[in-house]
């Protein structure tokens, strides 16, 4: 958890401001503490969700249209509405 937070948190070790040194931290830290919480997973649970991944991917990806549908009606809507922006804008 304290690997995801930080990696979605605004506040970082060194800002991301600071040329090259601000995205490094991100860099090195985020892989370095998923790698350590990998070590502290037993490896029958690992070997238990490669099992159940693996038959997963033998039955097909599993597909989910609702989801899909509301992504692509989301991306219509903020298309149109930068349109609708951009005409009113322009011929207005």
């Amino acid at each position: 958890m304290c690997v995801v937070a930080y990696a979605f948190s605004p506040i970082d070790l060194i800002p991301d401001f600071i040329p090259i040194l601000g995205y490094l931290d991100d860099v090195i830290l985020i892989p370095l503490g998923v790698a350590l919480a990998l070590k502290m997973i037993p490896n029958a649970v690992v070997q238990e969700c490669t099992v159940k991944a693996e038959d997963r991917i033998k039955n097909g990806k599993p597909k989910n249209w609702l989801v899909g549908s509301l992504i692509i009606l989301v991306w219509i809507v903020i298309i149109l509405w930068i349109s609708i922006a951009a005409y009113r804008h322009w011929f207005n």
